[in-house]
């Protein structure tokens, strides 16, 4: 997708969930919001580990739509673990974060329907 159509879609996942909660979210809350729903694991604190997996958890669930990881199973607890299927592209930091997003839309897109 080219960049206007990129900042136009990242804007409308942004504004969701900016709706929802009542603040503009940062990469890093919106990833752990996917964390929570992908993992399940519904609670009103979290500690910084648990946030952080969380935050593992959708990138790798993010990731795992395009090949690069894939759900094994879940423990006890009913947290995912994942497997690497695919090394991930060496890339950037600015590669890194439009990936994510990247694949944020599609989740969003997938999740919601549509983002127009």
């Amino acid at each position: 997708m080219d960049q206007a159509e990129f900042d136009h879609k990242w804007g409308q996942v942004e504004d969701l969930i900016r709706m929802r909660f009542g603040k503009k979210p940062n990469l890093e809350a919106i990833l752990f919001l996917v964390g929570i729903q992908e993992s399940g694991i519904w609670k009103t604190r979290f500690t910084k580990e648990q946030k952080q997996d969380l935050m593992h958890v959708a990138v790798c669930t993010l990731l795992s739509r395009d090949g690069y990881y894939r759900l094994e199973s879940r423990d006890i607890e009913g947290w995912p673990h994942f497997t690497l299927v695919k090394p991930v592209p060496p890339m950037d930091i600015a590669g890194q974060e439009r990936m994510l997003k990247e694949s944020l839309i599609a989740y969003f897109l997938e999740e919601k329907g549509n983002l127009s």
